[in-house]
Protein backbone atom coordinates (compact mmCIF):
# COMPACT_ATOMS: atom_id res chain seq x y z
CA UNK A 1 0.00 0.00 0.00
CA UNK A 2 1.68 3.12 -1.22
CA UNK A 3 1.54 6.23 1.19
CA UNK A 4 -0.22 9.44 -0.20
CA UNK A 5 1.39 12.58 0.98
CA UNK A 6 -1.35 15.12 2.04
CA UNK A 7 -1.31 18.15 3.91
CA UNK A 8 -2.75 18.73 7.49
CA UNK A 9 -5.76 21.04 6.10
CA UNK A 10 -5.40 18.03 3.46
CA UNK A 11 -6.22 15.44 6.03
CA UNK A 12 -8.52 18.08 7.87
CA UNK A 13 -11.04 18.75 4.69
CA UNK A 14 -11.37 14.86 3.86
CA UNK A 15 -12.65 14.12 7.10
CA UNK A 16 -14.79 16.94 7.83
CA UNK A 17 -16.15 15.44 3.87
CA UNK A 18 -16.25 11.80 5.82
CA UNK A 19 -18.38 13.11 8.76
CA UNK A 20 -20.88 15.05 6.53
CA UNK A 21 -21.52 11.82 4.29
CA UNK A 22 -21.63 9.68 6.93
CA UNK A 23 -23.73 11.49 9.02
CA UNK A 24 -25.91 13.48 6.96
CA UNK A 25 -26.27 12.79 3.19
CA UNK A 26 -26.28 8.68 4.18
CA UNK A 27 -29.69 9.07 6.62
CA UNK A 28 -31.02 11.31 3.81
CA UNK A 29 -30.32 8.69 0.99
CA UNK A 30 -31.52 6.08 3.27
CA UNK A 31 -35.23 8.00 4.19
CA UNK A 32 -35.59 8.80 0.52
CA UNK A 33 -34.84 4.86 -0.59
CA UNK A 34 -37.44 4.06 2.03
CA UNK A 35 -40.27 6.81 1.01
CA UNK A 36 -39.48 5.92 -2.67
CA UNK A 37 -39.73 2.19 -1.55
CA UNK A 38 -43.28 3.28 0.19
CA UNK A 39 -44.49 4.16 -3.32
CA UNK A 40 -44.74 0.47 -4.68
CA UNK A 41 -43.52 -1.34 -8.01
CA UNK A 42 -40.01 -0.78 -7.81
CA UNK A 43 -39.34 -1.69 -11.23
CA UNK A 44 -41.01 1.29 -12.95
CA UNK A 45 -39.85 3.47 -9.26
CA UNK A 46 -37.93 6.42 -10.96
CA UNK A 47 -37.29 7.94 -6.98
CA UNK A 48 -36.08 4.74 -6.06
CA UNK A 49 -33.47 3.86 -8.64
CA UNK A 50 -32.24 7.35 -8.35
CA UNK A 51 -32.08 6.92 -4.87
CA UNK A 52 -30.09 3.52 -4.97
CA UNK A 53 -27.55 5.05 -7.14
CA UNK A 54 -27.25 8.05 -4.93
CA UNK A 55 -26.48 5.81 -2.24
CA UNK A 56 -23.86 3.84 -4.89
CA UNK A 57 -21.98 7.05 -5.41
CA UNK A 58 -22.29 8.40 -1.85
CA UNK A 59 -20.82 4.88 -0.25
CA UNK A 60 -17.89 4.82 -3.23
CA UNK A 61 -16.89 8.34 -1.70
CA UNK A 62 -16.72 6.99 1.92
CA UNK A 63 -14.99 4.15 0.84
CA UNK A 64 -12.49 6.50 -1.64
CA UNK A 65 -11.48 8.83 1.35
CA UNK A 66 -11.45 6.33 4.24
CA UNK A 67 -8.65 4.22 1.79
CA UNK A 68 -6.93 7.21 1.54
CA UNK A 69 -6.77 8.53 5.37
CA UNK A 70 -5.62 5.17 5.80
CA UNK A 71 -2.39 5.70 3.10
CA UNK A 72 -2.33 9.22 4.33
CA UNK A 73 1.53 10.52 4.98
CA UNK A 74 0.63 13.63 6.61
CA UNK A 75 3.58 16.55 6.03
CA UNK A 76 3.66 19.59 8.73
CA UNK A 77 5.51 22.04 6.88
CA UNK A 78 5.38 24.35 9.68
CA UNK A 79 7.24 21.74 11.67
CA UNK A 80 10.20 21.89 9.81
CA UNK A 81 12.85 24.43 9.73
CA UNK A 82 12.53 26.73 6.22
CA UNK A 83 15.80 27.02 4.31
CA UNK A 84 13.75 28.23 1.25
CA UNK A 85 13.57 25.04 -0.50
CA UNK A 86 10.74 24.33 -2.37
CA UNK A 87 9.25 20.84 -0.96
CA UNK A 88 5.67 19.07 -0.47
CA UNK A 89 3.59 21.41 1.09
CA UNK A 90 5.06 24.37 1.13
CA UNK A 91 3.74 28.17 -0.25
CA UNK A 92 5.76 29.00 -3.24
CA UNK A 93 5.11 32.90 -4.36
CA UNK A 94 6.49 33.02 -8.07
CA UNK A 95 6.47 35.83 -10.75
CA UNK A 96 6.49 34.67 -14.12
CA UNK A 97 8.93 36.04 -15.97
CA UNK A 98 6.84 36.25 -19.42
CA UNK A 99 4.39 38.81 -18.09
CA UNK A 100 5.92 40.00 -14.82
CA UNK A 101 2.65 38.45 -13.06
CA UNK A 102 3.24 37.44 -9.45
CA UNK A 103 1.64 34.18 -8.66
CA UNK A 104 1.38 32.08 -5.43
CA UNK A 105 1.10 28.03 -5.22
CA UNK A 106 0.73 25.63 -1.91
CA UNK A 107 2.03 22.21 -3.43
CA UNK A 108 -0.27 19.78 -2.22
CA UNK A 109 -1.47 15.95 -2.82
CA UNK A 110 -3.49 14.80 -5.46
CA UNK A 111 -6.69 14.77 -3.08
CA UNK A 112 -6.25 18.13 -2.45
CA UNK A 113 -5.18 19.76 -6.03
CA UNK A 114 -7.22 22.36 -6.97
CA UNK A 115 -6.37 25.33 -9.46
CA UNK A 116 -8.73 28.01 -8.19
CA UNK A 117 -7.71 27.58 -5.24
CA UNK A 118 -4.13 27.63 -6.36
CA UNK A 119 -3.43 24.19 -4.82
CA UNK A 120 -0.93 22.54 -7.22
CA UNK A 121 -0.44 18.84 -7.49
CA UNK A 122 2.88 17.78 -6.50
CA UNK A 123 3.38 15.82 -9.66
CA UNK A 124 2.02 18.11 -12.26
CA UNK A 125 4.01 20.14 -14.65
CA UNK A 126 4.63 22.64 -12.37
CA UNK A 127 5.21 20.75 -8.97
CA UNK A 128 7.69 18.46 -10.74
CA UNK A 129 9.17 21.65 -11.87
CA UNK A 130 9.46 23.61 -8.48
CA UNK A 131 10.24 20.83 -6.17
CA UNK A 132 13.38 20.69 -5.07
CA UNK A 133 14.24 24.43 -6.59
CA UNK A 134 15.46 27.31 -3.84
CA UNK A 135 13.95 30.87 -3.18
CA UNK A 136 15.55 33.43 -6.03
CA UNK A 137 15.96 30.06 -7.92
CA UNK A 138 15.14 30.51 -12.27
CA UNK A 139 12.70 28.13 -13.28
CA UNK A 140 11.57 26.95 -17.08
CA UNK A 141 8.51 25.07 -17.05
CA UNK A 142 7.33 22.65 -19.53
CA UNK A 143 3.72 22.86 -19.20
CA UNK A 144 0.52 21.82 -21.35
CA UNK A 145 0.17 25.54 -22.54
CA UNK A 146 3.97 26.12 -23.62
CA UNK A 147 7.26 26.72 -21.30
CA UNK A 148 6.68 29.56 -18.79
CA UNK A 149 9.83 30.94 -16.81
CA UNK A 150 9.41 32.15 -13.12
CA UNK A 151 11.86 33.22 -10.68
CA UNK A 152 10.82 32.11 -7.84
CA UNK A 153 10.61 35.07 -5.56
CA UNK A 154 9.62 33.44 -1.71
CA UNK A 155 8.82 30.11 -0.23
CA UNK A 156 6.87 30.02 3.06
CA UNK A 157 6.00 26.79 5.45
CA UNK A 158 2.49 28.01 6.14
Amino acid sequence: MEKEPLTVRGLESLKEELIFLKEKKRPKIVEAISEARSHGDLKENAEYHAAKEQQSHNEGRIQEIEDIIARANVIDVTKLNNDGKVIFGSTVFLEDLDTNEKINYKIVGKDEASIKDKLIYFRSPIGKGLIGKNKNDLVEILTPSGKKNFEIKDVKYI
